[in-house]
């Protein structure tokens, strides 16, 4: 298109190349890896060699970065997800899975996990939602119990990223803290007796998505991450440091949907022109890229803010998730009209990206869930 705005970095632009690559090895997949509930071995395999995940950990246990940065993950999310959606939530999830690790592990726990993330030998989950409970995680039933040296979780997770495939999973649950019940996090490895898995639920945008049993599942006491009751401030920092690049995912949704619709319209004719200069088609391609530019700007300098002060920042990327998905949708539903029939056609690329844009509007944070919150953060301010 134009000039990018704002300007990246050098270290940036380099990352987002790299992305770029990666992304056009895996197209030729990404039909099949697209439709997958377990993890594509074509895909995991271009992943690990592109090095990608390594911008998930910190550098002293083999990351590229002193801490996991922002910008850019969001950067190459937006890269990716261009491409695929199980290419983006692969790498992804590395992050997601791992950063409660990287701020609360213990030594002996980043040593031995977080170097096996970077390079994709394995694959992380991050394991918060039960049957019963989504948004309200105060709700959740699953608990964790001292005997001994020993963890006990026993519980019940759902819709979980990775469920099945992954080879550990952070585990949110309720503890016996003094006179009163906490929230904390502990790493179970997926081969741990008395972990099962099964695959109740798929989405229109096909995902590796598994529901996880805890029967009396015994860890040692150092798989605990952080302190005893400290585990929604971890996935309170997860959150701040990776809602931001869904915004990325969604932006590189939509530019490949209106990439799409560019080259429909532009080689189409009807009535003697092209369709992108028919009717209302140019106005609605025009219309999908100023959205576009938009949130990829506030994208980009809330994902910079995050990198800096992710929890004083939360607020602006839950605006910058808010808005990307949303325009997503907007451009992907535009794009799908613009191309008539041919935007309805199975296996087509729009089609996948239709699907895909649909989710981004209700994990991590529901666009509704996250207005509510933002709106008492909006009071609250106004009040002081």
């Amino acid at each position: 298109m134009s000039a990018q705005f704002p300007p990246l970095i050098a270290e940036h632009i380099v990352l987002q190349g790299r992305a770029r690559d990666l992304a056009d090895q895996c197209l030729s997949h990404a039909d099949r890896a697209d439709e997958s509930d377990t993890v594509d071995t074509e895909i995991l395999k271009l992943l690990r060699e592109s090095g990608l995940a390594a911008v998930q950990v910190p550098a002293a246990y083999g990351g590229t970065f002193s801490n996991p940065d922002s910008l850019a993950v969001t950067v190459v999310r937006e890269q990716l997800a261009a491409s695929s959606s199980h290419l983006d939530s692969l790498f992804a999830m590395q992050g997601i899975g791992s950063y409660a690790i990287s701020v609360g592990g213990s030594e002996e726990l980043k040593k031995y996990w977080l170097p096996r993330v970077a390079d994709m030998d394995a694959i992380a989950a991050l394991a918060l939602t039960e049957p019963e409970v989504g948004s309200d995680l105060k709700a959740l039933t699953t608990s964790i119990t001292i005997e001994g040296d020993e963890l006990v979780v026993n519980g019940s997770k759902s819709f979980i990223t990775n469920g099945g495939d992954a080879d550990f999973y952070c585990v949110l649950g309720k503890e016996q803290i003094g006179d009163g019940l906490g929230y904390s996090l502990v790493l179970v490895p997926a081969d741990t007796t008395g972990v099962t898995t099964s695959r109740p639920h798929q989405i229109v945008a096909p995902h590796v998505l598994g529901d996880i049993v805890f029967d009396n599942v015994r860890v040692p006491s150092s798989h605990r991450i952080g302190q005893p009751g400290n585990g929604f401030a971890l996935v309170l920092a997860t959150l701040a440091t990776f809602r931001v690049s869904v915004a990325g995912a969604a932006i590189g949704t939509a530019q490949a949907a209106l990439d799409d619709a560019l080259s429909h319209t532009t080689g189409r004719e009807q009535f003697g022109v092209p369709l992108a200069r028919l009717g209302p088609v140019p106005q609605m391609l025009a219309r999908s890229w100023t959205e576009i530019e938009m949130a990829r700007s506030f994208t980009y300098q809330v994902a910079h803010a995050a990198a800096a002060d992710p929890r004083g920042s939360l607020h602006l990327s839950s605006m910058a998730k808010i808005g990307a998905t949303e325009v997503a949708g907007r451009v992907v539903d535009r794009s799908v009209q613009v191309m008539g029939r041919f935007g309805l056609v199975r296996g087509s690329r729009i089609e996948r990206l239709y699907r895909a844009a649909r989710p981004m509007r209700v994990y991590e944070g529901a666009t509704e869930v996250l207005l509510d919150a933002l709106s008492k953060q909006l009071l609250k301010e106004r009040k002081q």
